[in-house]
């Protein structure tokens, strides 16, 4: 994310940013809320006395406009955020607009701004200098491979041995690891791979590796998991194997606190969930984290709930942490289950 421009008087003002990957998409989908005024480069019909003599002919021609938001989505297939409002800066003023934002448009954002949004663009910079991280898990005749992206392991290739090469014999392994290398592309641009899976199967292939993609090799670290796919990208990221590559990494954070609000729950200890309870705890002042899954923060908002906006001020005033939690991913997805709000207690309190 490279932030272009910023002009804030107090909460309220101008920011223009061009997002540069998939993960800074992501980003923006929870910082635009409906009521923001949003500008960028878009494709507009301009009427002209030609176009009108040969109206097949009318050709869309860059306009920079804006428009009023009404709803914002996340189209990581397509790579776009798709922002769609009423226009608030060309002849056809009220009429209804989509602007497509993909990686490298610029955009500029009119608002009042939350903390939490001016820190989100800010981590977004910062983790934009992390290592690009390649996770392959793997098993005897199957392997998963995904991209770590700031939002959650997204798979992007399943490699699944044919059943003529099931059969026995260094040839037929050969071939499946000759398969699933192939798969690994970019390896200029990825900083660390790990190789993760059940039994040896993971070491034969890093071997396969030294003797036949060495540029790959020479980035492995190796990573015990019991199951490969979601389940063993899953594993691997309890285990601590992104740490050891990049400390900051959101993903790897989320899953370390759900992990740790999950053991005190079970055991009652210092956690609470569910909106009115952890309410309840950052009254008195007994947060130390305050977890908060981004789509029930941004169903507050579209609401108008001020509490939830009052609660995460709290914590922060009280040197307490305030963490966002990616529902794109397993960890965001279990607080999602919670009621979407839960708290990590600098002690226990009564419910």
């Amino acid at each position: 994310m490279k932030v272009n421009k910023e002009e804030l008087r107090g909460d309220y003002g101008e920011i223009s940013l061009t997002p540069e990957s998939l993960d800074d998409l992501w980003h923006l989908k929870y910082v635009i809320e409906p009521g923001d005024m949003v500008f960028s480069l878009t494709f507009r019909v301009l009427d002209s006395a030609t176009d009108k003599l040969r109206p097949e002919k009318m050709d869309k021609r860059p306009v920079r406009l804006g428009v009023r938001v009404e709803s914002v989505e996340f189209h990581k297939f397509s790579n776009r955020l798709r922002i769609k409002g009423t226009i608030i800066s060309d002849l056809d003023t009220g009429m209804y607009h989509t602007l497509n934002i993909e990686p490298y448009s610029e955009l500029s954002i009119i608002k009042h701004w939350k903390l939490d949004q001016i820190e989100r663009i800010r981590d977004a910079i910062e983790e934009a200098k992390l290592p690009e991280i390649e996770i392959v898990t793997i098993e005897e005749g199957e392997a998963a491979i995904g991209f770590l992206r700031q939002y959650g392991v997204e798979e992007v290739s399943r490699i699944r041995q044919s059943s003529s090469g099931k059969r026995e014999g260094t040839d037929a392994r050969s071939e499946f690891f000759g398969e699933v290398a192939a798969q690994l592309k970019n390896a200029d641009k990825v900083k660390t791979f790990v190789v993760a899976g059940p039994g040896f199967i993971k070491d034969d292939f890093v071997k396969f590796l030294k003797n036949h993609a060495r540029e790959v090799a020479d980035k492995v670290i190796v990573e015990d998991t019991s199951s490969i796919g979601s389940s063993g990208f899953q594993e691997v990221l309890r285990r601590g194997a992104i740490e050891r590559v990049a400390q900051e990494m959101r993903i790897s954070r989320e899953a370390k606190l759900i992990e740790r609000l999950l053991v005190e729950i079970a055991s009652d200890g210092k956690a609470t969930y569910g909106y009115a309870q952890t309410k309840n705890a950052v009254g008195i002042g007994a947060v130390e984290v305050l977890l908060i899954a981004d789509e029930t923060l941004r169903n507050y908002r579209e609401k108008g709930e001020a509490d939830i906006e009052r609660m995460m001020k709290s914590v922060e005033q009280s040197r307490g942490k305030v963490v966002i939690f990616s529902t794109e991913f397993e960890p965001g997805q279990r607080l999602e289950k919670l009621g979407g709000v839960a708290a990590l207690l600098r002690f226990k309190v009564s419910e």
